[in-house]
C-alpha cells in the first residue's frame, strides 16, 4: 500500500529557493531529482513505533529569514551560555534558517581547515562537497524522508580537516531556533582526512515553547586513515515538531568516530545513528542519553556495522521516561562475512518514572563470521527503592534521592561532552525535564 504524501513545494518552488542561497548548480539538480522521487519510496519502518499518523511533510514555511549577529554578545541569553565568548575561536551559529556568525581562527585557516555555512561550501567548495554530500553516507533514495530533506534542505554546515592537521579547540555550532514557524532541514557534513583530528560539537536549541514546523536532519561523517572525529551533540528541540534525526559515520583504516549524543527534545522523534566500520582497525563509541516527558513517543536506534579487520564497536544507551513517555532504544551490532577479530559490545538502560512511562531496550546482535566477540546488556526498571532508602536514610528527602540517583544514571554519558558549558547545558535540561 503507498501512503501519498502532500508536497508542500513544487519543483519551481525548490528551484527559486537554490537559486535565493547561491549554491552549486549540481546541488538544484540533486534537489528537484529527489522531490521526484518522493512520492515513489517507502516511509521508514522503526522498530515497534507505528509513525504512518505522524506529520512529516506539512509545514507552514519552509524557510525563514532571522537577524544575524555582529558578535557572540548579540546572542540570546540561553545560548549566550553555551558559548565561551572570549576563547572560542571556532564557531558557526545558525538563527533559525539564517547563517548568522562565523569565526575560524586564521591558524586553521592557514592550514586548510574549513568552517563555513552548507550553502557557501557547495559553491566554493563545489568539488568536495559533492564528493560526500549524500553519496557514501546518507543516500538520497533510503526512503521518502531522505529525499525529502534532500529536496528541501535549507540549512547546515560544512566542516573539513586536511591531512595531518589536527585541530585542537572544539569546533562549534549553533542552530538557534526562536520563530516557531521554522522547519529545519539542516544537513551536517564533518570530514577528517588522513593523520587528522578534529572535535565537533553541535547545538539545536529551541527557545519557543511550542514548534509548528518540521525537523528533518541529516549528519555525515568521514574519517580517513587514522583520523579521528568526536562528534558530541545536544539536541532540545520544541514540543510540536516532528523531528527526524538521521546521523551517520564512515570510518577509514585506523580511524575513530565518537558519539556523545543528548537527545532531549520535547517532541515525538525518529533518531538513527548508524557507524559503518569499514577499513581494518577502526572504531566507534556511540554514547546516548534520552529523558522523555508528557506523552513524547520516540524511537531511538543505535548501530555499528562491522566491515573491517580487527574493527571495535562500543554502544552505551542510558534513558529516563516520566509522566506518559514511550520510547524504543534499539541497539544493533552487525558483524560482516569477512570481519575477522571484530568486537562488537552494547549496552542499554531504561529508568522508568512513572507507572504510565514505557521504555523497551532492543539489544540485537548480527554475526556472520566466526573469529569475534560480541556482547550486550539491556535493562528496564524503575528507580531502585533501596538505592532512595539509602539516601533517604542519610537525610535527604525522597525528591533530592530520585533526583541523584536520575544524574548518576545518566552520567556516563554527560561525562563525556568535550565543550564545559555544552555539558551544563545538558546537566540543566536533565535537571529541568525530570522535575
Amino acid at each position: 500500500m503507498t501512503v501519498e504524501t502532500k508536497l508542500a513545494l513544487t519543483g519551481e518552488d525548490v528551484r527559486s529557493y537554490s537559486a535565493s542561497t547561491g549554491e552549486a548548480s549540481w546541488l538544484t539538480d540533486l534537489r528537484l531529482e529527489a522531490l521526484n522521487k518522493v512520492e515513489s519510496l517507502p516511509m521508514p519502518k522503526p522498530d515497534k513505533t507505528k509513525i504512518d499518523k505522524w506529520n512529516f511533510t506539512e509545514f507552514p514555511v519552509h524557510a525563514v529569514e532571522s537577524t544575524v549577529y555582529e558578535n557572540l554578545s548579540q546572542l540570546p541569553d540561553d545560548a549566550k551560555s553555551l558559548v565561551d565568548a572570549e576563547n572560542q575561536k571556532n564557531i558557526y551559529v545558525q538563527h533559525n534558517n539564517t547563517p548568522a556568525y562565523l569565526s575560524l581562527s586564521d591558524e586553521l585557516k592557514e592550514q586548510g581547515v574549513i568552517l563555513t555555512d552548507i550553502f557557501t561550501a557547495s559553491r566554493e567548495h563545489s568539488d568536495l562537497v559533492k564528493k560526500y554530500f549524500m553519496a557514501d553516507g546518507v543516500k538520497v533514495d533510503e526512503h521518502r524522508l531522505t529525499a525529502f530533506h534532500a529536496a528541501l534542505m535549507n540549512g547546515g554546515v560544512f566542516v573539513y580537516v586536511p591531512k595531518n592537521v589536527e585541530v585542537k579547540q572544539p569546533i562549534q555550532v549553533l542552530f538557534l531556533h526562536d520563530d516557531a514557524q521554522a522547519s529545519l532541514f539542516n544537513h551536517v557534513i564533518v570530514v577528517a582526512e588522513a593523520n587528522s583530528a578534529v572535535t565537533y560539537v553541535e547545538n539545536y536549541l529551541s527557545t519557543v515553547p511550542h514548534a509548528e514546523g518540521l525537523a528533518n536532519i541529516v549528519s555525515e561523517v568521514f574519517t580517513g586513515d587514522n583520523a579521528v572525529v568526536t562528534y558530541g551533540a545536544v539536541d532540545v528541540l520544541a514540543e510540536g515538531f516532528t523531528t527526524y534525526v538521521n546521523r551517520r559515520g564512515i570510518a577509514g583504516r585506523d580511524s575513530r568516530i565518537d558519539w556523545a549524543l543528548g537527545l532531549m527534545n520535547d517532541s515525538d522523534t525518529i533518531s538513527d545513528n548508524l557507524t559503518h566500520l569499514v577499513g581494518n582497525g577502526s572504531r566507534c563509541d556511540m554514547k546516548s542519553v534520552v529523558v522523555g516527558r508528557g506523552s513524547q513517543k520516540q524511537n531511538f536506534t543505535s548501530e555499528i556495522v562491522h566491515w573491517g579487520l580487527d574493527t571495535e564497536g562500543h554502544i552505551l544507551k542510558h534513558g529516563v521516561m516520566k509522566d506518559a513517555a514511550s520510547s524504543i532504544f534499539n541497539g544493533i551490532g552487525k558483524i560482516e562475512k569477512g570481519a575477522t577479530r571484530s568486537n562488537a559490545e552494547q549496552e542499554s538502560r531504561v529508568l522508568m518514572l512513572s507507572e504510565k512511562a514505557r521504555g523497551d531496550a532492543n539489544p540485537i546482535l548480527l554475526i556472520d563470521e566466526d573469529d569475534v566477540t560480541a556482547g550486550h546488556a539491556a535493562s528496564v526498571g524503575r528507580v531502585d527503592p533501596l538505592q532512595l532508602f539509602y539516601l533517604m536514610s542519610r537525610g535527604i528527602s525522597k525528591q533530592e534521592a530520585e533526583r541523584l540517583v536520575i544524574h548518576g544514571f545518566l552520567e556516563p554519558v554527560v561525562s563525556k561532552l568535550p565543550i564545559e558549558g555544552v555539558k551544563k547545558q545538558l546537566t540543566e535540561v536533565i535537571e529541568r525535564k525530570v522535575r
